[in-house]
C-alpha cells in the first residue's frame, strides 16, 4: 500500500478557494486535490523565479520575479 504524503497548504483555505468558485459543499478529497495542485503549480512558478533571481545576479526573488515567471509559464506552458 502506497503511503499518500499530506499537501504542504493547510485545506481549510484551500476549500474556502473552492466554495469561493460557487460550491456549496466541498469533499475532503477535493481539497486535497487541489491543494497538490496548487503546490506542483506553485513549485513550478518558485523554480522559474528562482532561476530569474539567479540570473540577475540576485539570491532574494523578488515579487517581480514571481510575476515574470508567471507570465513565463503561462506563454510556454
Amino acid at each position: 500500500m502506497t503511503q499518500q504524503v499530506p499537501p504542504v497548504l493547510p485545506l481549510a483555505p484551500v476549500e474556502r478557494i473552492i466554495r469561493k468558485a460557487g460550491a456549496e459543499r466541498v469533499a475532503e478529497d477535493a481539497g486535497v486535490e487541489l491543494a497538490k495542485v496548487l503546490e506542483d503549480y506553485g513549485l513550478e512558478v518558485s523554480r522559474e523565479a528562482m532561476n530569474l533571481a539567479k540570473h540577475a545576479g540576485r539570491t532574494t526573488v523578488k515579487e517581480e520575479d514571481i510575476r515574470l515567471a508567471v507570465s513565463r509559464i503561462k506563454k510556454f506552458g
